[in-house]
């Protein structure tokens, strides 16, 4: 008689293939590293989350609702937008950074170039990236509203550009350059914002 198949833990083999898709990538990492990492064969892969793509996107939302909600969390809960950004610019150096872990943030460098087969997850992503810019833009926007800013302010500019930081944040973070010096980057970039105070 056959023996029943080990028994796995969901929540702790999405974890895993999120982390193996942060290092690597959607397109880089392949169903052979998903088996290794996860420790389970393609077809219980498969049977547990379905396709790649659908492990993929699990494997993004669960960033989004963990490491990755610190944007949306600082536009909503301090009290002026200069806290907010300042506070969503240091809280992203030190996720990009963490030792140990994955470095920069999974939604930007997981997919930036995918075969035109993986176009879907390309665009995915790029949506997302899209509204959490509308986000800061739109925390400007009220800013604006609540005499914080000059009436004046272009805040699609400064969200766009605030947003573009924050991507470039997470390249100079996979490609290594310390903490200390992207913290001391975020003064300056937090700059921008003083400048457009009324």
């Amino acid at each position: 008689m056959a023996g029943r198949p080990r028994e796995f833990d969901r929540d702790k083999a999405l974890r895993k293939a999120q982390e193996a898709f942060w290092t690597r990538g959607y397109e880089g990492t392949s169903i052979a590293d998903l088996v290794s990492a996860l420790g389970l064969a393609s077809a219980r892969i498969y049977a547990a989350f379905g396709s790649k793509q659908d492990l993929f996107r699990e494997a993004i939302a669960l960033y989004e609702a963990n490491e990755g909600s610190f944007g949306a969390r600082a536009l909503a809960e301090e009290p002026t937008a200069r806290r907010s950004i300042e506070r969503m610019l240091n809280e992203a150096v030190e996720i990009y950074t963490r030792p140990g872990r994955p470095k920069g943030c999974m939604v930007v460098s997981a997919a930036t170039n995918c075969a035109i087969e993986n176009d879907q997850v390309l665009q995915w992503l790029a949506e997302r990236r899209r509204a959490r810019t509308a986000s800061i833009a739109a925390r400007l926007k009220r800013a604006v509203q609540d005499g914080e800013l000059n009436p004046d302010t272009d805040t699609q500019a400064l969200g766009d550009y605030y947003a573009t930081f924050m991507h470039g944040l997470s390249v100079q973070a996979r490609d290594g350059v310390p903490k200390k010096r992207l913290l001391a980057s975020n003064i300056v970039a937090i700059q921008a914002l003083d400048t457009a105070a009324s």
